[in-house]
């Protein structure tokens, strides 16, 4: 009998945690194709819900951002940009609370993305779009914010 104490306390308290967490659609959400391209067209976000931002984007290079609790996942579905990661950034600044913005940054990774690229940022990651040779970048970003 203790055993099945055990159990069932530990389901529930999984339970408890799954509901409770942040970045974890509590729904089904729909998004209609039509939608989305209109969203993309101009960038803007296309689902938020607790903790969990997903965001159709079109850009051209751009700041250096840092993101205090923000995870990203980049989905890439047009142009081709070179994307950093890491590195130090360069006369840094604090635009919002948990947000840093840099003109540029030294060092890092470079990644060269194009259609069908897929890459994470985890939170306090520098990151940035430093040259889009195609003019604009498309991509949906997923964040999590726990």
């Amino acid at each position: 009998m203790k055993l099945a104490a055990v159990v069932a306390l530990a389901i529930a308290t999984c339970a408890v945690t799954l509901v409770a967490a942040k970045g974890v659609p509590s729904t089904v959400t729909y998004i209609p194709h039509d939608k989305v391209s209109t969203t993309m067209a101009k960038g803007g976000q296309i689902i938020g819900e607790n903790g969990l931002i997903v965001l159709a984007q079109r850009r051209g290079a751009g700041e250096v951002e840092v993101h205090e609790n923000t995870n990203h996942v980049f989905i890439i579905v047009e142009g081709e940009a070179t994307f950093i990661t890491g590195g130090t950034l360069v006369s840094p600044k604090n635009t919002a609370p948990g947000q840093i913005r840099a003109a540029s940054s030294q060092g890092g990774q470079t990644y060269h993305l194009t259609k069908g690229d897929v890459i994470t940022i985890p939170a306090k990651t520098p990151h940035w779009f430093k040259e889009v040779p195609t003019q604009t970048i498309a991509y949906y970003a997923v964040n999590l914010e726990p």
